[in-house]
Protein backbone atom coordinates (compact mmCIF):
# COMPACT_ATOMS: atom_id res chain seq x y z
CA UNK A 1 0.00 0.00 0.00
CA UNK A 2 2.90 2.36 0.68
CA UNK A 3 4.11 1.89 -2.92
CA UNK A 4 0.59 2.62 -4.21
CA UNK A 5 0.34 5.82 -2.18
CA UNK A 6 3.74 6.86 -3.48
CA UNK A 7 2.69 6.22 -7.11
CA UNK A 8 -0.49 8.24 -6.68
CA UNK A 9 1.42 11.10 -5.11
CA UNK A 10 4.09 11.20 -7.82
CA UNK A 11 1.56 10.89 -10.69
CA UNK A 12 -0.83 13.51 -9.31
CA UNK A 13 1.92 16.03 -8.45
CA UNK A 14 3.50 15.53 -11.88
CA UNK A 15 0.15 16.11 -13.61
CA UNK A 16 -0.50 19.28 -11.63
CA UNK A 17 2.85 20.65 -12.73
CA UNK A 18 2.87 19.48 -16.34
CA UNK A 19 -0.63 18.83 -17.67
CA UNK A 20 -1.78 21.35 -20.31
CA UNK A 21 -5.31 22.69 -20.25
CA UNK A 22 -7.46 21.46 -23.15
CA UNK A 23 -10.40 23.39 -24.55
CA UNK A 24 -12.43 23.49 -27.76
CA UNK A 25 -13.06 26.62 -29.80
CA UNK A 26 -16.61 27.42 -30.86
CA UNK A 27 -17.54 29.32 -34.02
CA UNK A 28 -18.99 32.77 -33.47
CA UNK A 29 -18.94 34.50 -36.87
CA UNK A 30 -17.28 34.31 -40.27
CA UNK A 31 -16.41 36.93 -42.86
CA UNK A 32 -16.15 35.16 -46.22
CA UNK A 33 -14.11 36.63 -49.06
CA UNK A 34 -13.86 35.39 -52.64
CA UNK A 35 -10.74 33.35 -51.81
CA UNK A 36 -10.61 32.96 -48.01
CA UNK A 37 -12.50 33.51 -44.76
CA UNK A 38 -11.85 35.33 -41.52
CA UNK A 39 -13.05 33.11 -38.67
CA UNK A 40 -14.01 34.42 -35.25
CA UNK A 41 -14.12 31.80 -32.48
CA UNK A 42 -14.48 31.80 -28.71
CA UNK A 43 -13.13 29.48 -26.04
CA UNK A 44 -13.36 29.06 -22.28
CA UNK A 45 -10.63 27.83 -19.94
CA UNK A 46 -9.98 27.59 -16.20
CA UNK A 47 -6.50 29.05 -15.57
CA UNK A 48 -4.13 28.63 -12.66
CA UNK A 49 -2.21 31.57 -11.31
CA UNK A 50 1.10 31.86 -13.13
CA UNK A 51 2.13 30.22 -16.41
CA UNK A 52 -0.35 27.93 -18.22
CA UNK A 53 -0.21 25.92 -21.42
CA UNK A 54 -3.51 25.88 -23.30
CA UNK A 55 -4.29 23.52 -26.19
CA UNK A 56 -7.21 24.86 -28.23
CA UNK A 57 -8.88 22.21 -30.37
CA UNK A 58 -11.33 22.66 -33.26
CA UNK A 59 -9.58 25.46 -35.12
CA UNK A 60 -9.21 25.38 -38.92
CA UNK A 61 -7.11 22.63 -40.50
CA UNK A 62 -4.98 25.34 -42.12
CA UNK A 63 -4.69 28.96 -41.07
CA UNK A 64 -2.44 31.92 -41.73
CA UNK A 65 -0.43 32.30 -38.53
CA UNK A 66 0.49 35.87 -39.55
CA UNK A 67 -3.17 36.84 -39.15
CA UNK A 68 -3.71 35.06 -35.81
CA UNK A 69 -5.05 37.30 -33.03
CA UNK A 70 -5.84 36.16 -29.48
CA UNK A 71 -8.10 38.37 -27.36
CA UNK A 72 -7.47 37.73 -23.65
CA UNK A 73 -8.64 39.68 -20.57
CA UNK A 74 -6.26 42.35 -19.27
CA UNK A 75 -4.92 40.18 -16.43
CA UNK A 76 -3.81 37.45 -18.86
CA UNK A 77 -0.72 37.86 -21.05
CA UNK A 78 -0.19 35.69 -24.15
CA UNK A 79 3.47 34.66 -24.18
CA UNK A 80 3.38 32.60 -27.39
CA UNK A 81 0.94 31.06 -29.87
CA UNK A 82 1.68 28.18 -32.24
CA UNK A 83 -0.50 26.34 -34.77
CA UNK A 84 -0.14 22.59 -35.27
CA UNK A 85 -2.06 19.69 -36.78
CA UNK A 86 -0.33 17.06 -34.70
CA UNK A 87 -0.08 18.15 -31.09
CA UNK A 88 0.35 14.60 -29.77
CA UNK A 89 3.38 13.68 -31.88
CA UNK A 90 5.04 17.04 -31.54
CA UNK A 91 4.58 17.53 -27.82
CA UNK A 92 3.62 14.23 -26.19
CA UNK A 93 4.19 11.01 -28.07
CA UNK A 94 7.92 11.25 -28.46
CA UNK A 95 9.08 7.82 -27.35
CA UNK A 96 12.56 9.13 -26.59
CA UNK A 97 11.18 11.91 -24.38
CA UNK A 98 11.86 11.57 -20.64
CA UNK A 99 8.44 13.07 -19.85
CA UNK A 100 6.65 10.59 -22.12
CA UNK A 101 8.48 7.64 -20.57
CA UNK A 102 7.50 8.89 -17.12
CA UNK A 103 3.82 8.99 -18.13
CA UNK A 104 3.90 5.51 -19.67
CA UNK A 105 5.64 4.05 -16.60
CA UNK A 106 3.03 5.66 -14.34
CA UNK A 107 0.22 4.22 -16.47
CA UNK A 108 1.68 0.71 -16.19
CA UNK A 109 2.13 1.00 -12.40
CA UNK A 110 -1.41 2.24 -11.88
CA UNK A 111 -2.81 -0.52 -14.14
CA UNK A 112 -0.87 -3.15 -12.14
CA UNK A 113 -2.11 -1.67 -8.85
CA UNK A 114 -5.71 -1.79 -10.10
CA UNK A 115 -5.27 -5.44 -11.08
CA UNK A 116 -3.80 -6.30 -7.63
CA UNK A 117 -6.69 -4.55 -5.93
CA UNK A 118 -9.23 -6.43 -7.99
CA UNK A 119 -7.54 -9.77 -7.13
CA UNK A 120 -7.45 -8.95 -3.40
CA UNK A 121 -11.05 -7.77 -3.50
CA UNK A 122 -12.18 -10.99 -5.23
CA UNK A 123 -10.48 -13.09 -2.51
CA UNK A 124 -12.22 -11.16 0.25
CA UNK A 125 -15.58 -11.46 -1.48
CA UNK A 126 -15.17 -15.27 -1.75
CA UNK A 127 -14.33 -15.41 1.99
CA UNK A 128 -17.52 -13.50 2.77
CA UNK A 129 -19.49 -15.96 0.67
CA UNK A 130 -18.02 -18.91 2.60
CA UNK A 131 -18.97 -17.28 5.91
CA UNK A 132 -22.48 -16.62 4.67
CA UNK A 133 -22.95 -20.24 3.58
CA UNK A 134 -21.97 -21.58 7.03
CA UNK A 135 -23.99 -19.16 9.14
CA UNK A 136 -27.06 -21.43 9.56
CA UNK A 137 -26.50 -23.35 12.83
CA UNK A 138 -28.80 -24.41 15.69
CA UNK A 139 -27.85 -25.20 19.23
CA UNK A 140 -29.63 -28.59 19.54
CA UNK A 141 -28.71 -30.06 16.15
CA UNK A 142 -25.12 -28.88 16.14
CA UNK A 143 -24.31 -30.15 19.62
CA UNK A 144 -22.92 -26.74 20.57
CA UNK A 145 -23.56 -25.26 23.95
CA UNK A 146 -25.13 -21.82 24.24
CA UNK A 147 -21.92 -20.12 25.33
CA UNK A 148 -20.02 -21.74 22.42
CA UNK A 149 -22.73 -20.68 19.99
CA UNK A 150 -22.54 -17.07 21.23
CA UNK A 151 -18.79 -17.08 20.73
CA UNK A 152 -19.26 -18.33 17.16
CA UNK A 153 -21.82 -15.59 16.43
CA UNK A 154 -19.49 -12.94 17.81
CA UNK A 155 -16.64 -14.30 15.67
CA UNK A 156 -18.82 -14.30 12.51
CA UNK A 157 -20.06 -10.81 13.20
CA UNK A 158 -16.61 -9.43 13.82
CA UNK A 159 -15.04 -11.18 10.83
CA UNK A 160 -17.92 -10.21 8.53
CA UNK A 161 -17.54 -6.53 9.46
CA UNK A 162 -13.77 -6.63 8.98
CA UNK A 163 -14.08 -8.16 5.52
CA UNK A 164 -16.81 -5.70 4.42
CA UNK A 165 -14.80 -2.72 5.67
CA UNK A 166 -11.71 -3.94 3.82
CA UNK A 167 -13.71 -4.46 0.60
CA UNK A 168 -15.15 -0.97 0.84
CA UNK A 169 -11.66 0.44 1.31
CA UNK A 170 -10.44 -1.44 -1.74
CA UNK A 171 -13.39 -0.07 -3.79
CA UNK A 172 -12.48 3.49 -2.84
CA UNK A 173 -8.85 2.94 -3.78
CA UNK A 174 -9.89 1.41 -7.13
CA UNK A 175 -12.04 4.45 -7.93
CA UNK A 176 -9.11 6.79 -7.21
CA UNK A 177 -6.74 4.66 -9.26
CA UNK A 178 -9.16 4.68 -12.23
CA UNK A 179 -9.44 8.48 -12.02
CA UNK A 180 -5.66 8.73 -12.02
CA UNK A 181 -5.44 6.37 -15.01
CA UNK A 182 -7.88 8.52 -17.00
CA UNK A 183 -5.83 11.64 -16.26
CA UNK A 184 -2.60 9.93 -17.24
CA UNK A 185 -4.10 8.66 -20.51
CA UNK A 186 -5.24 12.20 -21.33
CA UNK A 187 -1.54 13.07 -21.54
CA UNK A 188 -1.10 10.52 -24.29
CA UNK A 189 -4.30 10.94 -26.22
CA UNK A 190 -6.57 13.93 -26.83
CA UNK A 191 -10.11 12.63 -26.63
CA UNK A 192 -12.71 14.29 -28.81
CA UNK A 193 -16.47 14.19 -28.45
CA UNK A 194 -18.12 11.36 -30.39
CA UNK A 195 -21.11 13.46 -31.42
CA UNK A 196 -19.10 16.42 -32.71
CA UNK A 197 -16.73 16.54 -35.66
CA UNK A 198 -13.38 17.98 -34.67
CA UNK A 199 -10.82 19.51 -37.00
CA UNK A 200 -7.15 18.55 -37.19
CA UNK A 201 -5.96 22.04 -36.33
CA UNK A 202 -4.91 23.03 -32.80
CA UNK A 203 -3.46 26.12 -31.18
CA UNK A 204 -0.89 25.79 -28.43
CA UNK A 205 -0.87 28.91 -26.25
CA UNK A 206 1.52 29.81 -23.46
CA UNK A 207 -0.15 32.39 -21.20
CA UNK A 208 0.58 33.98 -17.85
CA UNK A 209 -2.33 34.83 -15.56
CA UNK A 210 -2.15 37.16 -12.56
CA UNK A 211 -5.02 35.33 -10.88
CA UNK A 212 -6.63 31.92 -11.02
CA UNK A 213 -10.11 31.54 -12.45
CA UNK A 214 -12.35 30.99 -15.46
CA UNK A 215 -11.47 33.00 -18.59
CA UNK A 216 -13.29 33.55 -21.89
CA UNK A 217 -11.13 34.57 -24.85
CA UNK A 218 -11.50 35.24 -28.60
CA UNK A 219 -9.57 33.74 -31.53
CA UNK A 220 -9.41 35.44 -34.93
CA UNK A 221 -7.53 34.32 -38.06
CA UNK A 222 -7.69 33.90 -41.84
CA UNK A 223 -8.15 30.51 -43.51
CA UNK A 224 -7.97 29.83 -47.24
CA UNK A 225 -10.51 27.01 -46.99
CA UNK A 226 -13.62 29.02 -47.91
CA UNK A 227 -14.98 30.90 -50.93
CA UNK A 228 -18.20 32.53 -52.08
CA UNK A 229 -19.59 33.86 -55.34
CA UNK A 230 -22.69 35.91 -56.14
CA UNK A 231 -25.69 34.28 -57.74
CA UNK A 232 -29.07 35.69 -58.72
CA UNK A 233 -32.64 34.59 -59.33
CA UNK A 234 -34.45 36.91 -61.76
CA UNK A 235 -38.22 36.61 -61.91
CA UNK A 236 -40.55 38.67 -64.09
CA UNK A 237 -44.30 38.10 -64.41
CA UNK A 238 -44.68 40.23 -67.55
CA UNK A 239 -42.98 42.99 -69.52
CA UNK A 240 -45.13 45.50 -67.63
CA UNK A 241 -43.94 44.44 -64.16
CA UNK A 242 -40.60 45.04 -62.42
CA UNK A 243 -38.03 42.28 -62.02
CA UNK A 244 -37.89 40.49 -58.69
CA UNK A 245 -34.18 39.94 -58.11
CA UNK A 246 -33.11 37.58 -55.33
CA UNK A 247 -29.48 38.33 -54.48
CA UNK A 248 -27.82 35.12 -53.24
CA UNK A 249 -24.43 33.75 -52.34
CA UNK A 250 -23.02 30.31 -53.01
CA UNK A 251 -20.63 29.46 -50.18
CA UNK A 252 -18.18 26.56 -50.16
CA UNK A 253 -16.00 25.87 -47.14
CA UNK A 254 -13.39 23.23 -46.33
CA UNK A 255 -11.81 24.79 -43.27
CA UNK A 256 -12.24 21.60 -41.23
CA UNK A 257 -14.58 23.39 -38.79
CA UNK A 258 -18.34 23.08 -39.14
CA UNK A 259 -19.97 26.50 -38.88
CA UNK A 260 -23.08 26.00 -36.78
CA UNK A 261 -25.43 28.86 -35.95
CA UNK A 262 -22.87 31.34 -37.27
CA UNK A 263 -23.38 34.97 -38.23
CA UNK A 264 -22.11 35.56 -41.78
CA UNK A 265 -20.59 38.56 -43.52
CA UNK A 266 -19.87 38.30 -47.25
CA UNK A 267 -17.27 40.66 -48.67
CA UNK A 268 -16.04 41.45 -52.18
CA UNK A 269 -12.64 42.44 -50.77
CA UNK A 270 -9.38 40.51 -50.97
CA UNK A 271 -7.55 40.35 -47.61
CA UNK A 272 -4.46 38.86 -49.27
CA UNK A 273 -4.14 41.65 -51.82
CA UNK A 274 -0.94 43.67 -51.75
CA UNK A 275 -1.66 46.93 -49.95
CA UNK A 276 1.57 48.63 -51.00
CA UNK A 277 0.94 51.59 -53.35
CA UNK A 278 2.85 51.27 -56.67
CA UNK A 279 5.85 53.48 -57.48
CA UNK A 280 6.95 54.72 -60.90
CA UNK A 281 10.51 54.05 -62.09
CA UNK A 282 12.37 54.98 -65.25
CA UNK A 283 10.75 53.65 -68.44
CA UNK A 284 13.21 52.60 -71.16
CA UNK A 285 12.24 51.55 -74.69
CA UNK A 286 14.02 48.71 -76.52
CA UNK A 287 13.64 47.00 -79.89
CA UNK A 288 11.72 43.75 -80.14
CA UNK A 289 10.86 41.33 -82.92
CA UNK A 290 7.60 42.16 -84.68
CA UNK A 291 5.18 39.24 -84.72
CA UNK A 292 2.38 38.98 -87.28
CA UNK A 293 -0.30 38.27 -84.75
CA UNK A 294 -3.82 39.64 -84.61
CA UNK A 295 -5.57 38.85 -81.32
CA UNK A 296 -8.98 37.22 -81.45
CA UNK A 297 -11.78 39.36 -80.02
CA UNK A 298 -12.91 37.91 -76.71
CA UNK A 299 -16.32 38.52 -75.31
CA UNK A 300 -19.02 36.86 -73.30
CA UNK A 301 -22.12 36.57 -75.47
CA UNK A 302 -24.29 36.19 -72.41
CA UNK A 303 -23.71 39.81 -71.52
CA UNK A 304 -22.25 41.46 -74.61
CA UNK A 305 -25.42 42.93 -76.07
CA UNK A 306 -24.98 46.49 -77.19
CA UNK A 307 -26.92 49.35 -75.68
CA UNK A 308 -30.43 49.09 -77.08
CA UNK A 309 -31.26 52.73 -77.62
CA UNK A 310 -30.26 56.10 -76.31
CA UNK A 311 -32.72 58.02 -74.19
CA UNK A 312 -34.73 54.96 -73.16
CA UNK A 313 -37.28 55.54 -70.39
CA UNK A 314 -37.22 53.37 -67.29
CA UNK A 315 -40.42 52.88 -65.34
CA UNK A 316 -40.30 55.07 -62.22
CA UNK A 317 -41.01 52.77 -59.33
CA UNK A 318 -39.75 53.01 -55.79
CA UNK A 319 -37.17 50.41 -54.76
CA UNK A 320 -38.87 47.75 -52.67
CA UNK A 321 -37.32 45.07 -50.53
CA UNK A 322 -38.72 41.88 -49.09
CA UNK A 323 -38.43 40.34 -45.65
CA UNK A 324 -34.98 38.78 -46.21
CA UNK A 325 -33.57 42.26 -46.87
CA UNK A 326 -34.52 43.35 -43.37
CA UNK A 327 -31.80 41.04 -42.03
CA UNK A 328 -29.02 42.18 -44.39
CA UNK A 329 -26.96 45.33 -43.99
CA UNK A 330 -24.95 46.52 -47.00
CA UNK A 331 -21.73 48.34 -46.14
CA UNK A 332 -20.08 50.20 -49.00
CA UNK A 333 -16.40 50.76 -48.29
CA UNK A 334 -13.94 52.64 -50.43
CA UNK A 335 -12.63 49.47 -52.09
CA UNK A 336 -15.27 46.78 -51.53
CA UNK A 337 -18.83 45.94 -50.55
CA UNK A 338 -19.82 43.82 -47.55
CA UNK A 339 -23.13 42.13 -46.77
CA UNK A 340 -23.73 41.59 -43.05
CA UNK A 341 -26.48 38.99 -42.55
CA UNK A 342 -28.20 39.16 -39.18
CA UNK A 343 -29.32 35.51 -39.32
CA UNK A 344 -27.58 32.39 -38.05
CA UNK A 345 -26.56 29.77 -40.61
CA UNK A 346 -25.15 26.24 -40.58
CA UNK A 347 -22.36 25.86 -43.16
CA UNK A 348 -20.73 22.44 -42.91
CA UNK A 349 -17.11 21.81 -43.86
CA UNK A 350 -17.89 19.38 -46.67
CA UNK A 351 -16.87 21.17 -49.89
CA UNK A 352 -20.49 21.43 -51.05
CA UNK A 353 -22.26 24.58 -52.19
CA UNK A 354 -24.48 26.22 -49.61
CA UNK A 355 -26.95 28.80 -50.86
CA UNK A 356 -27.52 31.87 -48.70
CA UNK A 357 -30.12 34.51 -49.55
CA UNK A 358 -28.98 38.08 -48.95
CA UNK A 359 -31.44 40.56 -50.45
CA UNK A 360 -34.54 40.65 -52.59
CA UNK A 361 -35.08 43.76 -54.66
CA UNK A 362 -37.70 44.91 -57.14
CA UNK A 363 -35.81 46.31 -60.12
CA UNK A 364 -37.68 48.84 -62.25
CA UNK A 365 -36.87 47.91 -65.84
CA UNK A 366 -37.71 48.77 -69.41
CA UNK A 367 -38.30 45.58 -71.44
CA UNK A 368 -37.50 45.26 -75.12
CA UNK A 369 -36.82 42.44 -77.52
CA UNK A 370 -33.56 42.14 -79.38
CA UNK A 371 -32.53 40.09 -82.42
CA UNK A 372 -29.47 39.83 -84.68
CA UNK A 373 -30.68 37.61 -87.56
CA UNK A 374 -27.24 37.51 -89.24
CA UNK A 375 -25.89 35.71 -86.13
CA UNK A 376 -28.97 33.65 -85.17
CA UNK A 377 -32.69 33.81 -85.85
CA UNK A 378 -33.74 34.13 -82.21
CA UNK A 379 -35.43 36.95 -80.31
CA UNK A 380 -34.12 37.76 -76.85
CA UNK A 381 -36.00 39.59 -74.16
CA UNK A 382 -33.82 42.29 -72.62
CA UNK A 383 -34.33 44.33 -69.49
CA UNK A 384 -32.73 47.76 -69.31
CA UNK A 385 -31.65 48.93 -65.84
CA UNK A 386 -30.56 52.48 -65.27
CA UNK A 387 -28.71 53.70 -62.18
CA UNK A 388 -27.82 50.07 -61.47
CA UNK A 389 -24.80 50.94 -59.29
CA UNK A 390 -27.04 51.57 -56.27
CA UNK A 391 -27.98 47.87 -56.13
CA UNK A 392 -24.37 46.80 -55.29
CA UNK A 393 -24.44 43.97 -57.80
CA UNK A 394 -21.34 41.86 -58.39
CA UNK A 395 -20.51 39.76 -61.47
CA UNK A 396 -22.30 36.43 -61.37
CA UNK A 397 -24.67 33.98 -63.01
CA UNK A 398 -28.43 34.30 -62.76
CA UNK A 399 -31.39 31.95 -63.17
CA UNK A 400 -34.22 33.45 -65.21
CA UNK A 401 -37.90 32.75 -64.65
CA UNK A 402 -40.25 34.63 -66.97
CA UNK A 403 -44.03 34.38 -66.79
CA UNK A 404 -43.70 31.46 -64.37
CA UNK A 405 -41.38 29.41 -66.61
CA UNK A 406 -37.67 28.76 -66.25
CA UNK A 407 -36.01 29.98 -69.44
CA UNK A 408 -32.30 29.55 -68.71
CA UNK A 409 -29.28 31.33 -67.31
CA UNK A 410 -27.65 34.66 -67.99
CA UNK A 411 -24.60 36.48 -66.70
CA UNK A 412 -24.73 39.80 -64.89
CA UNK A 413 -21.66 41.97 -65.33
CA UNK A 414 -22.10 45.36 -63.65
CA UNK A 415 -18.44 46.31 -64.27
CA UNK A 416 -19.28 48.46 -67.27
CA UNK A 417 -18.77 52.08 -68.20
CA UNK A 418 -22.21 52.59 -69.75
CA UNK A 419 -25.12 54.17 -67.91
CA UNK A 420 -27.55 51.34 -68.68
CA UNK A 421 -27.16 47.68 -67.81
CA UNK A 422 -28.79 45.21 -70.18
CA UNK A 423 -29.93 41.91 -68.70
CA UNK A 424 -30.72 39.11 -71.10
CA UNK A 425 -33.91 37.42 -69.90
CA UNK A 426 -33.66 34.58 -72.39
CA UNK A 427 -35.14 33.62 -75.75
CA UNK A 428 -38.80 33.94 -76.58
CA UNK A 429 -40.02 31.42 -79.18
CA UNK A 430 -43.25 33.37 -79.62
CA UNK A 431 -41.35 36.01 -81.56
CA UNK A 432 -40.25 34.45 -84.87
CA UNK A 433 -37.33 35.79 -86.90
CA UNK A 434 -36.15 34.81 -90.40
CA UNK A 435 -33.33 36.06 -92.64
CA UNK A 436 -33.52 34.86 -96.26
CA UNK A 437 -31.44 35.65 -99.28
CA UNK A 438 -33.47 37.14 -102.15
CA UNK A 439 -32.11 35.23 -105.11
CA UNK A 440 -33.65 37.30 -107.90
CA UNK A 441 -32.17 40.44 -106.35
CA UNK A 442 -28.74 38.93 -105.86
CA UNK A 443 -26.26 38.56 -108.70
CA UNK A 444 -22.64 38.05 -109.76
CA UNK A 445 -21.03 39.89 -112.72
CA UNK A 446 -17.56 40.03 -114.25
CA UNK A 447 -16.49 43.45 -115.48
CA UNK A 448 -13.09 43.64 -117.13
CA UNK A 449 -10.65 42.90 -114.31
CA UNK A 450 -13.25 43.09 -111.55
CA UNK A 451 -15.88 40.87 -110.08
CA UNK A 452 -19.09 42.49 -108.86
CA UNK A 453 -21.54 40.79 -106.51
CA UNK A 454 -24.86 42.01 -105.18
CA UNK A 455 -26.29 40.56 -101.96
CA UNK A 456 -29.90 41.10 -100.94
CA UNK A 457 -31.62 39.77 -97.82
CA UNK A 458 -35.11 40.00 -96.40
CA UNK A 459 -35.52 40.00 -92.63
CA UNK A 460 -38.96 38.99 -91.34
CA UNK A 461 -40.06 39.50 -87.75
CA UNK A 462 -43.45 38.36 -86.44
CA UNK A 463 -45.04 38.88 -83.03
CA UNK A 464 -47.07 35.81 -82.06
CA UNK A 465 -47.75 37.09 -78.55
CA UNK A 466 -51.08 38.49 -77.38
CA UNK A 467 -49.45 41.79 -76.37
CA UNK A 468 -47.60 44.38 -78.39
CA UNK A 469 -43.83 44.42 -78.09
CA UNK A 470 -40.92 46.73 -78.82
CA UNK A 471 -38.10 45.02 -80.68
CA UNK A 472 -34.63 46.06 -81.80
CA UNK A 473 -33.43 44.43 -85.01
CA UNK A 474 -29.76 44.64 -85.91
CA UNK A 475 -27.91 43.54 -89.04
CA UNK A 476 -24.84 44.74 -90.87
CA UNK A 477 -23.07 45.15 -94.19
CA UNK A 478 -19.32 44.60 -94.71
CA UNK A 479 -16.66 47.32 -94.64
CA UNK A 480 -13.46 47.56 -96.64
CA UNK A 481 -9.94 48.38 -95.52
CA UNK A 482 -8.48 47.73 -99.00
CA UNK A 483 -8.80 50.33 -101.76
CA UNK A 484 -9.24 47.52 -104.32
CA UNK A 485 -12.40 46.34 -102.53
CA UNK A 486 -15.34 48.67 -103.10
CA UNK A 487 -18.55 48.33 -101.11
CA UNK A 488 -21.79 50.19 -101.70
CA UNK A 489 -24.95 49.98 -99.60
CA UNK A 490 -27.92 49.81 -101.98
CA UNK A 491 -30.90 49.43 -99.64
CA UNK A 492 -31.37 49.69 -95.85
CA UNK A 493 -35.16 50.01 -95.26
CA UNK A 494 -34.63 53.27 -93.38
CA UNK A 495 -32.34 51.72 -90.81
CA UNK A 496 -30.19 53.78 -88.49
CA UNK A 497 -26.68 53.19 -89.84
CA UNK A 498 -23.37 53.29 -88.04
CA UNK A 499 -20.87 53.88 -90.85
CA UNK A 500 -17.89 53.02 -88.67
CA UNK A 501 -19.14 49.52 -87.86
CA UNK A 502 -21.60 48.83 -90.69
CA UNK A 503 -24.33 48.03 -88.13
CA UNK A 504 -27.91 48.79 -89.12
CA UNK A 505 -30.57 49.17 -86.43
CA UNK A 506 -34.36 49.18 -86.60
CA UNK A 507 -36.43 49.97 -83.51
CA UNK A 508 -40.07 49.08 -84.11
CA UNK A 509 -43.25 48.29 -82.26
CA UNK A 510 -45.00 45.11 -83.26
CA UNK A 511 -48.66 44.65 -82.41
CA UNK A 512 -50.07 41.24 -81.62
CA UNK A 513 -49.85 38.91 -84.70
CA UNK A 514 -48.16 41.69 -86.69
CA UNK A 515 -45.34 40.99 -89.18
CA UNK A 516 -42.74 43.42 -90.49
CA UNK A 517 -40.06 42.99 -93.16
CA UNK A 518 -36.76 44.76 -93.67
CA UNK A 519 -34.59 44.52 -96.79
CA UNK A 520 -30.88 45.12 -96.97
CA UNK A 521 -28.83 45.07 -100.15
CA UNK A 522 -25.19 45.88 -100.86
CA UNK A 523 -22.72 45.60 -103.75
CA UNK A 524 -19.15 44.35 -103.46
CA UNK A 525 -16.58 44.97 -106.23
CA UNK A 526 -13.07 43.51 -106.13
CA UNK A 527 -10.37 42.08 -108.49
CA UNK A 528 -11.61 38.91 -110.14
CA UNK A 529 -8.33 37.09 -109.62
CA UNK A 530 -8.83 37.28 -105.84
CA UNK A 531 -11.23 35.61 -103.50
CA UNK A 532 -12.97 36.99 -100.41
CA UNK A 533 -13.60 34.14 -98.01
CA UNK A 534 -16.00 35.73 -95.51
CA UNK A 535 -18.65 37.19 -97.82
Amino acid sequence: MKNLVFILFIASSWMLAQKPIFTSAKMKSATVYFNSAELNQTANVNLLKGTNEIVVKNVADYLDENTLKIGMPSHVTVLSAQFTQNYISEYEIDETSHETKKVRDSVQLVQKSILDLQTEKATLQMTVQLLDKNQQVSGADSGLKVDELMKMVDFYKKKRNELSTEINGLNEKEVKLNETLVKLNSRLQINTSKDEKMSKGKLVLQVMSETAGNVNFDINYLSAGATWKPFYDLRAESVNAPINMLYKAQIVQNTGVDWKQVKLTLSSGNPNQNSQAPLLHSWFLTYEEIMNYIPEPSYDRRNSIQSMASGSVVTKEKLEESTISNYTTVIENQLNVSFEIDLLYDILSNGKQHSVSMKEIKLPANFKYYTVPRMETEAYLLAELSDYAKYNMLPGEANIVFEGMYVGKTFINPNQTVDTLNLSMGRDKRVSVKREKVMDKSSTKFLSNYKEQVFTYDITVRNNKKDAIDIIVKDQFPLSTDKEIEIELLESSKAKINKETGVMTWIVELKSNETQKFRISYRVKYPKDKNISNL
